[in-house]
């Protein structure tokens, strides 16, 4: 199936500059009640002056601005979206319908336990389904995203070995692992030691051995992995980190490959995150918002961060006050309404569902593999699960490479995978495409990347210049890079 992009597209100006003086989005009735200077209510220093260049517009002029700068945007609700490691999936409407219920949505958090009862069950149900899933024990929703989830895993790793009395200095973190790993080891106030990848795209189990201290209080790792490559010998590492007494992280991020069919807890794995807006459809990109609960075994439940939900008798409280929790990480219960959109998903589909959505998953993304593995070269050849890395070697040797692939993908109407991660692989393109998608919709992607790899071999200056169709062509990304706009002044339009 050839799929191509044709819009109509308006070249919109700021709206800064389709101001005119006088114009105004609104109008009100003549005020029916005395005229009171807002100066006299409130204290001066809380008034603002006015806000030199505002943009005056028309409603109809704002509406028109914005819906037409809507229709440049790539989304899940458009098409797939590939990013690797990411797990952009369709998110339901019925999540957002059920999330919009009034009594859910409008509740202010700073009402009495007792008055949301039914908020706090919410809390509570998911809680107990997230232990289900990941066979860990307690289960804090705390975390505002994936990189908090981690902080807050490890920053309960240390608590537990403060409280023995020797905190300990290092983690450990696989090549394969994901990026934001280190900087949540060393912002716990750990130092940072790399564990190779060994000839199939595992963890090295003989350098973790050797590496694999009393001074280690860790192990951070991704399973499956950056590369879509689940780490069988999850057993023999785990007695190996455990021996020495240090504790094992697991970076749920990539649990869209798992659901009923593997346990993290069932793999002796002492603390992990989930990504809400990952593998339960919740939106996500942009900076948020965004979800990463942590859920751990019980040697680990007196640290998790506040609040959890419990419940006595058929009363739900927010306990919040254990005395060995690392503390709040965010305000009020976390991101209350991503919380219900998971567990709407999690009902919707039920146990089978969720098991089926593995599966699907997995089928979709070595349907890729399949479709593009005489075109393009595999770093590994060991068997992957929801993702597939590939490299731009074969391209590279006509001067193609990675980003020039990702941006001809936009000519075709895909957004790109992915690119230049994981680390480990040179010229990686990393391709997630979830379940979400039909077998149509994977057959245009694969279409499209083949017919770029052929481009590559036959016409590489079409593929090193594009996009060719897009709303912005090729950008000067090194000025961008050295000499960037971070600003627009009205008066100054030259800035």
């Amino acid at each position: 199936m050839k799929r191509t992009f044709k819009s109509f597209q308006l070249e919109e100006p700021l709206i800064f500059e389709k101001s005119s003086p006088g114009k105004s989005a609104y109008s009100l009735p003549p005020l029916d009640v005395e005229d009171t200077p807002v100066g006299e209510i409130l204290d001066p220093e809380h008034l603002r002056d006015e806000i030199s260049g505002f943009p005056e517009v028309s409603e109809v002029e704002l509406i028109s601005h914005y819906t037409r700068m809507s229709t440049w945007n790539y989304h899940v609700d458009l098409g797939m979206y590939p990013l690797g490691s990411c797990t952009m999936k369709y998110n339901p409407k019925l999540n957002e319908r059920v999330s919009r219920i009034p009594g859910i949505g409008l509740t202010h958090p700073l009402q009495e336990d007792e008055q949301c009862q039914g908020n706090l069950e919410i809390l509570f149900q998911l809680q107990e389904y997230l232990k289900q899933l990941t066979g860990m024990d307690d289960v804090s929703l705390q975390p505002a995203g994936g990189a908090q989830g981690e902080l807050a895993g490890i920053l309960m790793v240390r608590a537990y070995h403060v409280e023995r009395e020797r905190p300990r200095r290092f983690v450990l973190i696989p090549d394969s692992a994901h990026g934001t790993n280190p900087a949540s080891a060393i912002m716990a106030g750990y130092e940072a030691l790399p564990i190779p990848s060994d000839a199939q795209g595992r963890i090295d189990v003989q350098a973790l051995a050797e590496k694999m201290t009393e001074d280690v209080a860790c192990l951070m790792l991704t399973n499956p992995n950056t590369m879509g490559i689940f780490e069988t010998y999850i057993e023999e590492i785990s007695r190996i980190v455990h021996a020495k007494g240090g504790l094992i992280y697991m970076d749920g991020a990539n649990f869209n490959a798992l659901m009923g069919y593997a346990r993290p807890g069932d793999m002796d794995i002492d603390v992990l995150h989930l990504n809400l807006h990952k593998t339960f459809s919740t939106p996500h990109g942009g900076g948020g918002p965004g979800s990463g609960p942590v859920a751990c075994k019980k040697i680990l439940s007196p640290y998790l961060p506040l609040p959890t939900v419990r419940r006595e008798g058929e009363t739900y409280r927010l306990d919040d006050d254990p005395p060995g929790s690392i503390g709040r990480l965010h305000a009020f219960y976390g991101n209350f309404g991503m919380v219900v959109r998971a567990l709407c998903y999690i009902l919707t589909c039920g146990r089978d569902g969720l098991k089926e959505l593995s599966e699907v998953a997995v089928l979709n993304a070595n349907y890729i593999r399949r479709g593009l593995e005489d075109h393009y070269d595999l770093p590994y050849s060991t068997p992957t699960l929801h993702e597939v890395v590939f490299t731009d070697s074969r391209q590279n040797k006509t001067g193609v490479t990675t980003l020039d692939i990702a941006k001809r993908l936009i000519d075709h109407g895909f957004h790109p995978p992915t690119t230049y991660f994981p680390l480990n692989v040179r010229g990686a393109l990393m391709i997630e495409p979830t379940e979400s998608y039909s077998k149509e919709e994977l057959d245009a992607f694969i279409e499209a990347l083949i017919a770029i790899s052929q481009e590559a071999a036959e016409n590489p200056e079409k593929v090193t210049a594009a996009p060719a169709d897009a709303k912005l062509t090729r950008l000067d990304e090194v000025r961008a890079a050295r000499h960037p706009v971070l600003r627009w002044l009205p008066d100054d339009k030259s800035s």
